[in-house]
Protein backbone atom coordinates (compact mmCIF):
# COMPACT_ATOMS: atom_id res chain seq x y z
CA UNK A 1 0.00 0.00 0.00
CA UNK A 2 0.98 3.00 -0.89
CA UNK A 3 2.58 5.63 2.05
CA UNK A 4 0.16 8.54 2.92
CA UNK A 5 1.52 11.74 5.15
CA UNK A 6 -1.15 13.97 6.06
CA UNK A 7 0.65 17.54 7.55
CA UNK A 8 -1.59 18.96 10.14
CA UNK A 9 -2.60 21.30 12.55
CA UNK A 10 -4.99 21.17 15.65
CA UNK A 11 -7.58 23.80 14.63
CA UNK A 12 -7.57 22.66 10.59
CA UNK A 13 -11.07 22.05 9.77
CA UNK A 14 -9.96 21.14 6.51
CA UNK A 15 -7.42 18.60 8.09
CA UNK A 16 -10.42 16.92 9.98
CA UNK A 17 -12.07 16.35 7.10
CA UNK A 18 -9.41 14.92 5.23
CA UNK A 19 -8.79 12.54 8.20
CA UNK A 20 -12.11 11.36 8.39
CA UNK A 21 -12.48 10.86 4.61
CA UNK A 22 -9.25 8.75 4.55
CA UNK A 23 -10.72 7.26 8.04
CA UNK A 24 -14.16 5.99 6.49
CA UNK A 25 -12.39 4.30 3.63
CA UNK A 26 -10.35 2.12 5.51
CA UNK A 27 -7.03 3.93 4.34
CA UNK A 28 -4.24 3.78 6.94
CA UNK A 29 -2.14 7.16 7.02
CA UNK A 30 0.58 8.72 9.02
CA UNK A 31 -0.08 11.90 10.61
CA UNK A 32 2.61 14.81 10.85
CA UNK A 33 0.93 17.67 13.60
CA UNK A 34 2.87 20.76 12.61
CA UNK A 35 1.13 22.31 15.51
CA UNK A 36 4.19 23.24 17.36
CA UNK A 37 6.56 24.58 14.29
CA UNK A 38 6.09 28.21 13.58
CA UNK A 39 7.86 27.47 10.37
CA UNK A 40 4.88 25.34 9.61
CA UNK A 41 3.88 27.30 6.36
CA UNK A 42 7.42 27.39 5.00
CA UNK A 43 7.82 23.78 5.78
CA UNK A 44 4.65 23.19 3.71
CA UNK A 45 5.51 25.03 1.18
CA UNK A 46 8.96 23.56 0.78
CA UNK A 47 6.95 19.68 0.70
CA UNK A 48 4.09 20.74 -1.58
CA UNK A 49 3.91 24.56 -2.84
CA UNK A 50 1.59 25.43 -0.89
CA UNK A 51 0.21 27.42 2.14
CA UNK A 52 -2.07 25.60 3.84
CA UNK A 53 -2.95 22.60 5.56
CA UNK A 54 -3.66 19.69 5.02
CA UNK A 55 -0.89 19.07 3.25
CA UNK A 56 -1.29 15.50 1.51
CA UNK A 57 1.61 13.64 0.32
CA UNK A 58 1.16 9.51 -1.68
CA UNK A 59 4.16 7.99 -1.30
CA UNK A 60 6.35 11.49 -1.35
CA UNK A 61 4.52 13.28 -3.97
CA UNK A 62 2.21 15.94 -2.55
CA UNK A 63 -0.88 15.45 -3.94
CA UNK A 64 -2.62 19.06 -2.38
CA UNK A 65 -5.16 19.63 0.58
CA UNK A 66 -8.18 18.15 1.26
CA UNK A 67 -10.58 19.52 -1.73
CA UNK A 68 -7.83 17.83 -4.29
CA UNK A 69 -7.87 14.62 -2.22
CA UNK A 70 -11.95 14.59 -2.26
CA UNK A 71 -11.76 15.03 -5.85
CA UNK A 72 -9.82 11.97 -6.31
CA UNK A 73 -11.62 10.48 -4.19
CA UNK A 74 -15.02 11.11 -6.16
CA UNK A 75 -13.53 10.35 -9.80
CA UNK A 76 -12.00 6.72 -8.15
CA UNK A 77 -9.10 8.23 -9.30
CA UNK A 78 -7.23 7.45 -5.78
CA UNK A 79 -9.02 4.16 -4.48
CA UNK A 80 -7.20 3.05 -8.38
CA UNK A 81 -3.61 4.85 -7.08
CA UNK A 82 -3.72 3.06 -4.06
CA UNK A 83 -4.49 0.00 -5.33
CA UNK A 84 -1.75 -0.20 -7.83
Amino acid sequence: MPRIILYTTDYCGYCVRAKQLLEQRGIDYEEISLENDPAFRERVYELGRQWTVPLITIDDEAVGGYTELAALDRSGALAARLAA
